[in-house]
Order: structure tokens, then sequence, then C-alpha cells
């Protein structure tokens, strides 16, 4: 075999069900792929983590698997030697006590950890592949720079979200060239870090219509009453919650099914309910609901021209502790630390993380329609699926 991949990870915790625990500890003892325990051939051989809270396992976790804990980054991708000491990086800033800005975003120092990487790799006169989980940055501005960046230097970024890599129910994909007359995107959770995931997911089906990515005009949100107004196809919104496997409501109370859009169901559940309107460049319309209290997962639907039904999946979350779908995530990683190339586009998470701020950027200014110019970003996607498919 190869000599293994040398990966530092950089960290804002690392602690149980922290997405450094599931993402770190998969390269450090394997992971389920296609029916077998797959082994990378990876050695994690430096941490550094902002933020040791109550149950941090970095410590313990360098003492039994033999690599160091570093008082910085600049150290631990250099491993104390004079150079930049590792052949890729993991830059996980996900959890942890990091204050908020006006728009509800979690300030995670995701841009200043990886630019102190690009100043080692400018530095030190080499590079290596850069996984940034979730968003690029909660800033359009400062993922454009990290993205820049990594086009400057010539190394391979990915970013993002699990969701457009797992399994789906029922295991569909988006036909290449489809024309997509509307789409209807189905979440829960918090808006900034849920709606990222809803987002790139809903983004991962989008991006295969045809011509490609095209880029965002505008967007508007909505919150309260005013979201059942129904700016948005019932067709394709019942469909999506047909999918769903965590209803709430009378599914819960005695197990009953029920329609959600039956009339008076769905103001009963959701306390506050969320809508943002998406506009593409090429007319394409997507219609993103987030619906605490109504759901639990992420579904979503679309109305492809000439077709007499909607196309329609769950993107499946499995269950705690060990959410296999972040095995999935992790099988995409190591691809690109294998082969040194990203196997789907980093601009497809740059769109997401704008359109997450552009979505909350209109609920703080009035719930305004605002235009989207610096959301112009056309990319093709990958040829293959990358969802789970074994």
């Amino acid at each position: 075999m190869a000599e293994p991949i040398r990966v530092a990870v950089i960290a804002t915790v690392y602690r149980y069900l922290s997405h450094a625990q599931h993402i770190a500890d998969r390269f450090l003892v394997g992971y389920p792929a296609a029916g077998c325990w797959h082994r990378p051939n990876v050695r994690i051989v430096s941490l550094y983590v902002d933020q040791k809270p109550e149950g941090d396992l970095s410590e313990r976790r360098a003492k039994e698997f033999g690599f160091t804990v570093y008082p910085n980054i600049a150290d631990a991708l250099r491993c104390g030697n004079p150079k930049l000491a590792v052949d890729a990086i993991l830059i996980i800033g996900e959890h942890g006590e990091y204050p908020l800005n006006d728009k509800g975003q979690t300030l995670y120092p995701r841009f200043e950890f990886f630019q102190q990487c690009v100043r080692v790799f400018d530095d030190d006169g080499r590079s290596v592949p850069v996984y940034n989980d979730k968003h690029l940055s909660y800033s359009f501005q400062k993922a454009k720079q990290m993205v820049d960046a990594s086009r400057r230097l010539g190394f391979p970024l990915l970013a993002g979200s699990s969701l457009p890599v797992t399994w789906r129910l029922p295991d569909v994909e988006m036909p290449d060239g489809a024309h997509v007359e509307e789409a209807v995107m189905v979440g829960n959770g918090g808006t900034d870090a849920m709606g990222f995931h809803a987002l790139e997911a809903m983004q991962c089906m989008l991006e295969r219509r045809a011509g490609g990515e095209t880029g965002v005009r505008s967007v508007e949100t909505i919150e309260g009453e005013a979201v059942w107004s129904g700016r948005w196809s019932k067709a394709l919104f019942s469909s999506a919650l047909s999918r769903s496997d965590n209803p709430l409501g009378a599914t819960l109370a005695d197990g009953r099914t029920q329609d959600l859009t039956a009339p008076g169901v769905l103001p009963r559940l959701v306390e506050k309910p969320l809508a943002c309107f998406i506009e593409y460049r090429d007319g394409t319309r997507a219609t993103l609901l987030m619906l605490n209290g109504a759901v639990r997962d992420f579904t979503f639907a679309a109305k492809l021209r000439g077709a007499l039904r909607p196309i329609s999946t769950q993107f499946l979350l499995t269950p705690e502790p060990n959410v296999t779908y972040s095995a999935c995530l992790v099988s995409k990683i190591e691809e690109m630390f294998v082969t040194r190339r990203a196997p789907y586009p980093v601009e497809r998470t740059l769109l997401t993380s704008g359109l997450v701020e552009a979505c909350l950027d209109s609920r703080i200014r009035g719930y305004r329609k605002i235009e989207t110019p610096h959301l112009d970003i056309r990319y093709q996607p990958p040829l293959q699926s990358q969802r789970a498919q074994s």
C-alpha cells in the first residue's frame, strides 16, 4: 500500500456528537461503505482545537491514536517541522461558543481558520487539499475569498453538507438536462445552520437542470401567518411532505397518519413558519419552507416540463449516535484526499452560503425582495450522481 495520507484537523471543538467527532473519528477507526467496513489509508497526525468544553475528546483521541494536539494552526500544519508537513486538511468549524450577528448567524471562524492555512501555503510554497465543513463562511464575501484562494494556489477545495451525498427515499436523481418549472424544499431546524442543509440539498437537485447552474437573481423571505398564503405549488408541497418519515402532531399522539396539507393542520403545528422564495437567473423558481413542529426531515419536490407527476424524495438522516450519512460525506472527502480532485464543485457551496446570507438579509430588511447580482455563480454539476446508492 501507498504511504498513508497525513491529515491535520482544525476544529472549533472535538466532543461527543460534534462534527469533528463524526468526521475525524471515521478517519481514525474507519466507516461502513457498500456493505463493508472501510479503513481509509489516512493518518491523522495533528489537531488544533479552538475550544475545549466539558467532554472534550481531543487529548483522549490524541493519546489513543498517537497524534499531537498543537497550540495553533501553523504548528498543526507543520507538525513541529520548518515547513508544511501534512498532505490534507480538515477544517471543521461547527459547534462551540461563538457570538451571533444581527442576522442570527453564528460567527464560526471557518474563514479565519482557512486564512491561516493559506498563509502557511504561501509561506512554505506548497498547498494541499482542504475540506471545509458546511458553509464556507457566514459571509459571502469571505466565502468567495476562500474559493479565490484555492484557485490562485491550485489546491482542491471541497465543502458543504452531508445531505447531497446521503441516501434518498425513493432513490431518484434529477434527470440531466431536465427543464424544471418549480421546486419546493421542506426542512426544519434553525434558519442559519439547518437552512443551509436544506438549501444545499435543494441545490444538488436543481443544478442538474438544463444548462447547469446559472446563479440566483433574487430572494425574498417571509415569516409567520403570511407563509400560509401559499405562494407555491400546492401539488409540489403535498408531494414533498408525502416523503416525510417523521411527521409530527397527530402521528406522535396516537400513530395515525395525517394529511399535513389539510386545512388548519400546519398552522396548529408550526409556531414560526418561514418561507424563502428564490428566483434563479434562468427563470427557475424554488421555495424553501422551514416547518419546525410539523416534520423532522428534509424533503424535495419539483415539477418538470412534460412530466405527469412531480419528482420527489427525502434526504435520509440516519439516527444518532452513528449518523451514518456522515460516512457518506467522509467517503467524498477521502476521495478528494486520494485523487486531489473535488468530486463535486465547491461553487455549489459558495452559492448556498450566499443564499443563506441573502435570505437572512431579506428578513432583517423588512421581508423585502432583494436582488442578488453577486450570486451570478455558474457551474456544471458532476457527470455522475454523488448520492449514496449502496
